[in-house]
């Protein structure tokens, strides 16, 4: 709840210097424009509404912040994360002595605080503190930007607008910017005119030599004031590490054997980042994201249960029991952990994923494909006609799969294999790996055609397809995690992939394909193969050319079929 109200107060005061940015931007047009602007602005945030959401969220913001530095127990930040937290607390050095010369001089002398009078001291009298209000205003709005980014970039439609929202970060300080240079300039050519000064300051009712020393020892004071709250949380936070120094240790066991000792209390995240161990955590240890995510072992029964927050964020990616957020767990008994996410992962990571690819059990369709002889030709050929050559076939095969309702699973050396039913129904998934190999087929005498001059001998494949139940799921380590399968029919398959050499045929499937596929191919030699590692033999249609195969309907290929056809009729 903390969180959410600071976040709340956070977008509240970036709404406030968004306007503010808006207003000077103003100025690129002129002074008068400027000052039009201010009263609409005026009207809002000097409203009683405009003041209580305006100095209510600018003392909650600030009091949950310091208490958010109060309560991290680790200092050992991401640069961005320090660069939001220091230039947040630099705001207020660089805001209180603009209040107090404009809203407290406005309140207290009845000063005129409009543009005029804002621009007149900034740029005129005092251009120093005008480039400080100008350095004040890009701080407060990058440190608003980069609390939105975390906000926002856990949303799955940030990465389609982020272009654009990044341009609007840059533009507008820039033209706020340049229309306080172009309203100054504006406004210096006035100050030139014999009496404009004088006329001005009596109608602005300038504050004489007492306000302006009584906003300069305020401001002293609240600069002082602010830092003695700083201090005082980095004093409290100093004596709590010696006291805790005192207390037992508990240890944290990692998957990898790495263990480490911890005070109790301490987050699983803050432990691994104190530690210097890699750890996933898009949104900085919000809660948020839920890329922080550890599996717990040894230990878990004292943990306390998840907070509604983590509980809902948990279930928002379908996390399964023992699974919790690392960034939300403080034992205070030893725990065993293992983090399930790569250090670098992306804010993908953190939206729903379906049970396949988190790991599940289905029955689907795996293809293997391999170029035959295709060592002898990379010997006789220099590197790059063998890099062109692979992968324009690499290119005709994956669109055939692709072309079919399938999925290129991977490349392995000259051979691919690909997955046919994770996304439909297994009866659906068998047709389509027999329509993928037959365009494979077709692909491959195209290709074959097409290079007839750069091959010595036109290019062979040998085709195998298996169907059953596997474990399918994202596997890998770092930026090599892809959604495969593994089981008995991964190597079943790429077994009737290797014994096409041996049934002089380009393809081979199982029976257990064929039947369930409901396709007739009985005209199709049968035998009866056996597999290491399987007890009983499994039956085998032996097919000369993947094109005998006939043409096969499919739900994916009638669906493409309407699209191709709504398409053309748009065209006509």
């Amino acid at each position: 709840m903390l969180r959410r109200i600071r976040l709340i107060s956070g977008l509240v005061l970036f709404f406030y210097v968004g306007t503010h940015l808006l207003n000077l931007a103003l100025g690129l047009g002129s002074l008068g424009a400027l000052d039009v602007g201010r009263d609409v602005f005026i009207a809002f945030w000097r409203s009683w509404i405009g003041i209580v959401l305006l100095y209510g969220a600018l003392l909650t913001h600030l009091s949950l912040v310091l208490y958010a530095l109060y309560q991290r127990r680790s200092l050992r930040l991401k640069p961005l994360e320090y660069t939001q937290v220091l230039l947040g607390l630099a705001i207020p050095f660089l805001l209180v002595e603009h209040a107090l010369g404009t809203r407290a001089l406005e309140l207290l002398y009845d000063v005129k605080d409009n543009y005029i009078y804002v621009v007149l001291v900034l740029w005129v009298f005092a251009p120093e503190i005008g480039i400080l209000q100008n350095i004040m205003l890009v701080v407060a709005w990058v440190h608003g930007c980069i609390g939105l980014h975390y906000w926002l970039k856990l949303k799955p439609w940030f990465p389609r607008f982020s272009l654009m929202l990044f341009t609007l970060a840059v533009v507008l300080p820039g033209a706020a910017i340049f229309g306080f240079v172009a309203s100054g300039r504006e406004l210096a050519l006035l100050a030139e005119q014999p009496g404009w000064l004088d006329n001005t300051a009596k109608a602005l009712n300038l504050p004489g030599e007492d306000a302006v020393a009584l906003v300069k020892y305020w401001t002293f004071i609240g600069r002082i004031i602010m830092g003695g709250l700083i201090g005082f949380v980095l004093l409290a936070r100093f004596g709590r590490a010696l006291i805790e120094r005192r207390r037992h240790r508990i240890t944290l066991r990692y998957s990898n054997g790495r263990k480490i000792e911890i005070v109790p209390g301490l987050s699983v995240l803050e432990a691994s980042r104190e530690a210097g161990i890699p750890h996933a955590s898009v949104c900085g240890g919000r809660g948020r994201c839920s890329t922080c995510r550890i599996r717990c072992g040894r230990g878990i029964e004292h943990l306390p249960p998840p907070s509604p927050e983590e509980a809902r964020v948990l279930h928002r990616v379908g996390a399964p029991e023992g699974v919790r957020l690392a960034c939300q767990i403080h034992p205070t008994h030893s725990l065993e952990v293992t983090p399930l996410m790569p250090p670098g992962v992306g804010p993908k990571a953190s939206w729903r994923q379906s049970s396949d690819h988190q790991g599940n059990e289905r029955e689907i369709c795996v293809l293997f494909a391999d170029i035959r002889s295709f060592t002898n030709f990379s010997e006789t050929k220099l590197p790059y006609d063998v890099v062109f050559v692979l992968n324009r076939y690499f290119r005709a095969m994956g669109e055939a799969i692709d072309g079919a309702g399938g999925q290129v699973d991977k490349f392995i050396g000259d051979g691919v294999m690909a997955l046919f039913g994770a996304d439909t129904e297994p009866e659906e998934a068998c047709k389509r790996a027999l329509a993928a190999a037959r365009a494979m087929g077709i692909a491959l005498d195209e290709l074959n055609h097409s290079l007839a001059h750069d091959l010595p001998e036109p290019i062979r494949i040998g085709i195998g397809i298996h169907f059953g139940s596997v474990i399918v799921g994202d596997m890998g380590y770092g930026k090599a995690i892809s959604f495969t399968a593994i089981g008995d029919v991964v190597n079943t398959a790429s077994r009737l992939e290797a014994a096409t050499k041996e049934f002089k045929s380009q393809l081979i499937v199982s029976e257990a394909l064929t039947a369930r596929a409901g396709v007739d191919l009985t005209h199709f030699p049968h035998h009866e193969l056996e597999v290491r590692g399987r007890s009983a033999s499994l039956g085998i249609r032996a097919i000369p050319l993947a094109t005998n195969l006939p043409e096969i309907e499919t739900a994916f290929s009638r669906k493409k079929q309407r699209g191709n056809n709504a398409g053309a009729a748009i065209a006509r």
